[in-house]
C-alpha cells in the first residue's frame, strides 16, 4: 500500500471518518482475543518503511502534553529551573494540561529532527500509539491521529482487511 501524501491525507481522513467511527465502536463492543498482538504487528511492519523524518507532520501540527515528569527532565537537559521552561514554552489548555505555547514544535529543527530527542516528552516516544496495549481503548486518539499521520492512516486501513468486523 502507497502511503498518502500529506496534501492527500486530509481529504482521505476525512472521506474515511464515519467508517472509521463505526469500525472502531464496533471494535470495543467485540474485541478480539488477539488485537494487541494484530495490531504490534500492523505497527512494526508499517515502521519499518516509514522514514518519520521526511514528514514530521506531528511535530509541525500537533503538539503532546507534558507530564511534570518530562517537565523535570526536559528543563535538567536544557540547564533551566522547572518554572523557566514551562513560562518560556508551555501554557496550560483548556483541559488543563501542559501544552506547546505555538507550533510547529520549538524543538523542531529544519531537517525535521528534534533538539531534545534523547529527553523528548512521554507522547512523543509513545506517538502514534498505535503499539500501545488494550488498544480498543485509545481508539480516539488513534481517530485524531488518523488526518495527522500517513503511517496511522494505512495502519487502520490494513487492521479493517486484516479483522473486518
Amino acid at each position: 500500500m502507497l502511503k498518502p501524501s500529506l496534501n492527500e491525507l486530509g481529504k482521505l481522513a476525512k472521506d474515511k471518518q464515519v467508517e472509521n467511527k463505526k469500525y472502531f465502536d464496533k471494535l470495543k463492543k467485540k474485541t478480539p482475543k488477539n488485537l494487541d498482538y494484530i495490531m504490534q504487528d500492523l505497527h512494526d511492519a508499517e515502521f519499518k518503511k516509514t522514514d518519520c523524518l521526511s514528514c514530521a507532520n506531528c511535530c509541525k501540527t500537533t503538539g503532546p502534553l507534558f507530564t511534570s515528569a518530562d517537565i523535570e527532565r526536559i528543563s535538567k537537559h536544557l540547564r533551566q529551573k522547572p518554572q523557566q521552561f514551562i513560562d518560556q514554552y508551555l501554557r496550560i489548555d483548556e483541559d488543563n494540561d501542559c501544552v506547546l505555547q505555538k507550533l510547529p514544535c520549538t524543538f523542531l529543527d529544519t531537517d525535521n529532527t528534534c533538539f531534545i530527542y534523547d529527553v523528548r516528552p512521554k507522547a512523543c516516544r509513545e506517538f502514534p500509539h498505535t503499539d500501545r496495549k488494550k488498544f480498543q481503548q485509545i481508539t480516539d486518539i488513534t481517530l485524531k491521529n488518523i488526518p495527522v499521520c500517513p503511517a496511522v492512516y494505512n495502519i487502520v486501513e490494513e487492521m479493517k482487511r486484516k479483522l473486518p468486523l
